[in-house]
């Protein structure tokens, strides 16, 4: 049932109430695992912190860009120190999923086919779609693009917010390479460096590009929108879907994965079931304004634009498998002068 924005506000400080005393800790601490994330630490740290005091396991987080981690871990191959991988995007697990241990299949069950890998070795956390974003009050909804591929009109020159370095940007033009091939991805690149865009360091900076009247569209994850209603919810930006089926419709998944060298590989792969039980999956849902990957029951938040199911109904077929080549996806963006 939709909820107005007092309630949607008790419902997080009652969650945050729940994750702050709500689990008894077990005394001295049981184990330390190393986590390597891709994901902030304002959107993750809270429920790192409720996993700790509900487990007595401590985690200490190495905090950096998805690919840059991803990147890290090729370097460090057997002698790195960390035992979870925890990646924004499919891409970045698919590139070092050959350092994962398989997971149990009691864990892979948690989710859905879609959202782990097909060998069993990375496993979804919280989903995202990818859509467009855009001012109600400089865009027109007949002006709105129907396909991916329609960014790059001329009607957006100057207009269009652009993150290039986004670890979801870099997945979802890894997507583009996949279903259209290398040729027509790096034309499509082109075209989006010709009309001149308004580059942002992240989605959250798009985000206020557009508030700001710097910027009138943008491709970027659905959840940002959430963060900053709750905050005002008068905030100027709308999303929307292109047609259904197509590609910039893309649902992903933030994603984790536990490294083969890893010697606390049970402690770790508690660490993930407790991603994938219902507190923590009410908090990506309720806080972070992600969706859910498993469990019933998971209050959605309401009043964002597109909800989970037209999110679900509009998203293409794809294999999120097939995004591995994170290096030849980024000399792609190079090779257009994007970054």
């Amino acid at each position: 049932m939709p909820f107005d924005v007092f309630t949607r506000r008790a419902r997080t400080l009652a969650a945050t109430a729940a994750l702050a005393v709500g689990f008894g800790t077990t005394g001295a601490l049981a184990a330390d695992l190393t986590l390597y994330s891709g994901r902030g630490e304002t959107l993750v740290a809270p429920i790192i912190s409720a996993f700790t005091q509900e487990t007595g396991i401590n985690v200490n987080v190495r905090y950096g860009g998805t690919a840059e981690l991803a990147i890290l871990l090729q370097e460090e191959g057997d002698n790195s120190p960390a035992d979870l991988y925890w990646a924004q995007d499919v891409t970045a697990l698919g590139a070092v999923s050959d350092m994962f241990a398989a997971l149990p299949q009691e864990t892979l069950d948690k989710v859905d086919a879609v959202y782990r890998d097909n060998d069993g070795r990375w496993i979804g956390i919280s989903g995202r779609s990818r859509l467009v974003i855009y001012s109600p009050e400089r865009v027109a909804e007949d002006e709105l693009p129907q396909t991916m591929a329609e960014l790059t009109d001329e009607r957006f020159s100057g207009r269009m917010a652009l993150a290039p370095t986004n670890g979801s940007f870099v997945a979802h033009v890894n997507a583009l390479r996949v279903a259209e091939g290398d040729e027509f991805t790096l034309e499509w690149l082109q075209g989006l460096a010709a009309i001149d865009p308004v580059i942002v360091r992240n989605n959250t900076a798009g985000y206020q590009a557009i508030a700001d009247g710097e910027a009138d569209i943008m491709l970027t994850n659905n959840y940002y929108l959430g963060r900053f209603l709750a905050s005002d919810p008068d905030f100027p930006v709308a999303q929307a879907t292109f047609a259904d089926g197509d590609l910039g419709n893309l649902m992903m998944t933030a994603g984790i994965g536990v490294l083969a060298t890893s010697d606390h590989s049970d402690e770790a792969v508690q660490f993930i079931d407790f991603l994938l039980g219902p507190v923590a999956q009410q908090y990506f849902t309720g806080n972070v304004y992600e969706f859910p990957v498993s469990g019933s029951g998971i209050v959605p938040v309401a009043g964002m634009g597109v909800t989970f199911d037209q999110a679900v109904a509009a998203a293409p077929d794809f294999d999120l498998n097939t995004l591995t080549d994170l290096e030849g996806t980024l000399e792609l963006i190079r090779e257009a002068g994007l970054i």
